[in-house]
């Protein structure tokens, strides 16, 4: 099993080692080894908004897009400003969160920090 990890900017696993960088062949962002060692030890997720602003628990952001809930006739509006997020530890929808709609759990490239 490879220790490669996958890309951060565009989750696919197509990446490889150059130097001192790991480097992703599909969009062809590149990021250094020793910052990759540093994040697995602190056991802390970076999570980034849709301009790239960090994300903490706590933050007020503002959806980027109109989302449609699945299995549901509700859509979230872009525009609307969602308090005291929360960040989760794992899987693809990074973020927690409470609106007027109900609970979700949602992607942080369709926010940006209010």
């Amino acid at each position: 099993m490879s220790t490669i990890p996958p890309c951060p900017q565009c989750t696919l696993e197509n990446t490889y080692p150059d130097g001192d960088n790991y480097v992703c062949a599909d969009c062809g962002y590149e990021w250094p080894m020793a910052a990759d060692a540093e994040t697995a030890e602190d056991g802390e997720r970076e999570v980034r908004d849709a301009n790239g602003n960090p994300l903490v628990s706590g933050d007020t952001v503002v959806l980027v897009k109109d989302l449609k809930v699945k299995g549901s006739s509700t859509t979230l509006k872009v525009g609307t400003k969602i308090k005291n997020i929360r960040i989760v530890g794992s899987g693809d929808h990074e973020v927690d969160c409470k609106t007027d709609a109900g609970q979700f759990m949602l992607k942080a490239c369709f926010l940006r920090k209010a």
